[in-house]
């Protein structure tokens, strides 16, 4: 663990001036959606790094390569998509609540805010370092599972994504919350999604012969990322601006619709 720890710094390092350079973007455009781009792609790029970063003499392994894969994978997919909505709609109802809440401080604390998602970020970097530095030879079944967890999480994702584009494509839809395919089964299929695929990092790192204890931190990706979108900053946020925003269709949504976990939706 030792020897990663020098990583683990350098990886925080470049996440706190990736999200230095959104903060200067987002002042630049107004546009706080940005910081979101930022995050992704910088998370993205900082896990091909620790992924394969050399902790001894050797080349990457196979576990190495494929990891970085799939985290460059889910940054760019995550990142590009948050970007092209940045350019080309309104800012995200989250941070023009912000902006509004704040007022004339909107800046000062928004770069607090983005210093906090790069902690965020760098916590989250650690899953993926101590998963690709498993030590154990090969790739196993027990890979094999983690990759598929983590590819299903991030096609149900972009999936989601689609859905609620069409969504709100049709002028007819005005006004309405999106009930249709994988919105009818959770009431943010793309945050149960992203969560879904940091549960892979664990079944990646965790060695059950004992020979990699360090693998057991992964499970606090998971476990933070599931306590940041549902109780900090990605369902009450969201929700809260939808009851404000159309409270008599979101209750009726709500109200059939399970919160998280999807589940078929009530009568």
């Amino acid at each position: 663990m030792i020897r990663m720890l020098p990583l683990w710094g350098a990886a925080a390092l470049f996440l706190f001036l990736v999200m230095t350079a959104a903060w200067l973007v987002q002042r630049r455009t107004d546009q706080g959606g940005w910081a979101d781009a930022f995050w992704s792609l910088g998370l993205g790029a900082a896990g091909i790094g620790v992924s394969l970063a050399p902790l001894n003499d050797g080349s990457p392994s196979p576990r190495q390569w494929l990891a970085a894969v799939l985290i460059g994978l889910w940054g760019l997919r995550l990142g590009l998509h948050i970007a092209a909505r940045a350019a080309h709609e309104q800012e995200d109802a989250r941070y023009a609540r912000l902006r509004e809440d704040w007022g004339a401080d909107f800046q000062t604390k928004m770069f607090g805010f983005l210093m906090l998602q790069a902690a965020a970020a760098a916590f989250l970097a650690l899953s993926i370092l101590t998963a690709a530095h498993n030590p154990t030879p090969g790739l196993t079944l027990q890979d094999g599972l983690a990759a598929l967890i983590f590819v299903s999480a991030l096609l149900g994702e972009g999936l989601a994504d689609r859905q609620l584009a069409a969504f709100k494509a049709e002028p007819a839809n005005r006004g309405r919350v999106c009930d249709t395919g994988l919105w009818a089964w959770s009431r943010h299929p793309n945050y149960f999604f992203e969560w879904l695929g940091w549960c892979a990092w664990p079944v990646f790192a965790i060695d059950f012969r004992g020979d990699w204890p360090w693998g057991w931190l992964a499970l606090t990706g998971p476990i933070y990322i599931y306590w940041l979108l549902t109780q900090v900053s990605g369902v009450p946020l969201l929700e809260a601006h939808m009851r404000r925003s159309r409270p008599d269709a979101f209750e009726a949504y709500a109200a059939s619709t399970s919160r998280f976990f999807p589940r078929p939706p009530k009568p």
